[in-house]
């Protein structure tokens, strides 16, 4: 199993969550889909990042290439959420060669076949 490098340096940017990913009014669908899935929204976000964070070493990451600033990576992760019910997070990666460390840049609740949320 390919382990995500630096998981001692990792970065997850709290932006990532209360602006983007758990946020209604700029993306309806994600933020839906993570309160639907996983019972977490802006209310507490930073559970959702401490799952995040304290699993990640145990799921395979996928290298995505290098678009010039550092190797990029993929990882599913199956997390259990705030409401009991369990779904599979693709996170996105970025070992970034500039700042020296390993930074989220992407989250969302990994979509089955049909459009449903897999939970």
């Amino acid at each position: 199993m390919n382990i995500l490098p630096k998981t001692d340096k990792i970065k997850i940017p709290t932006d990532k969550f209360i602006k983007y990913a758990l946020n209604y009014d700029r993306d309806y669908d994600k933020a839906l889909a993570f309160e639907l899935a996983l019972g977490y929204n802006l209310t507490n976000y930073q559970m959702l990042m401490d799952n995040i964070k304290s699993d990640l070493d145990k799921y395979s990451a996928v290298p995505k290439g290098n678009r010039g600033h550092g190797e990029r990576y993929e990882v599913i992760l199956k997390i259990t959420g705030a409401n009991g019910k369990e779904a599979n997070v693709l996170t996105g990666w970025i070992d970034d060669i500039n700042a020296g460390e390993m930074r989220l840049t992407t989250v969302h609740v990994v979509k089955r076949k049909g459009g449903k949320t897999d939970d």
